[in-house]
């Protein structure tokens, strides 16, 4: 009788955690997409207001031209990037970082180093509040250390000696290094893969627009299938 009433308000516990989280999940839609639009619509007032009000539109042949380079060149992250992060970062942490930007470079490792320290596992509901207090802890920073190099970067950078200005464009492949350090060493086995399969992607003959969205369906095809062969499947 006393293992059947614990298992009761074990029931009552999980279902309001999960009528929680589901509450959060729909505030972070609601308040997403709203903060999302808004960024929008003032990201493409001013170029809307220098093309159609002060007359500097340059015509719609190099607007075309130059969407089409770029989409070329980076178009896959705009489908990859949601997908690869969501899993880490979480509904709300999503919204938080496409809204920031510096993905790659500060909300990811933010949030990957926030829920290392605290033992939350990605794709949990720890890991994502855990991401989203990361995140915004993260921003907040980023805000007032931008601010301050808006107001004197150019004077600390033209101080600093060009051999180590050198040394910047290191920078983001040493924080991808990091994360995969950070994340391989609970399972090396499957670093191993994605280096293999990131090295052997980068030297084949592909078109660079296809390179990062192989090199993640192969990562996780060969995880799964080795995930699959530790636990067959019992006839």
């Amino acid at each position: 009788m006393e293992i059947s009433k614990k298992a009761l308000v074990l029931e009552d516990l999980a279902v309001k955690n999960s009528l929680e989280i589901e509450e959060f999940h729909q505030k972070s839609h609601f308040w997403g997409r709203i903060t999302m639009w808004m960024v929008i619509i003032l990201s493409v007032m001013l170029p809307m207001y220098l093309s159609f009000v002060s007359g500097f539109h340059p015509g719609w042949q190099p607007i075309i031209a130059a969407f089409l380079a770029y989409a070329a060149m980076v178009g896959y992250a705009w489908v990859i990037e949601p997908v690869s992060y969501y899993p880490t970062l979480g509904v709300s942490g999503t919204y938080l970082a496409f809204l920031t930007g510096n993905i790659a470079n500060m909300c990811l490792p933010a949030a990957a180093a926030a829920q290392n320290a605290i033992g939350a596992e990605p794709g949990t509901k720890k890991g994502e509040i855990t991401a989203a207090l990361a995140i915004a802890a993260a921003s907040l920073v980023n805000i007032v250390i931008i601010a301050f190099i808006i107001a004197s970067g150019s004077f600390f950078i033209s101080i600093i000696p060009p051999s180590i200005q050198t040394a910047f464009q290191y920078i983001v492949p040493a924080i991808f290094g990091g994360i995969l350090a950070q994340f391989a060493i609970k399972k090396p086995i499957y670093g191993v893969v994605a280096i293999i399969a990131g090295v052997a992607i980068n030297f084949a003959p592909i078109m660079p627009f296809f390179k990062g969205i192989i090199c993640i369906s192969v990562t996780i095809a060969a995880c799964i299938y080795l995930e699959k062969g530790k636990n067959p499947k019992k006839a």
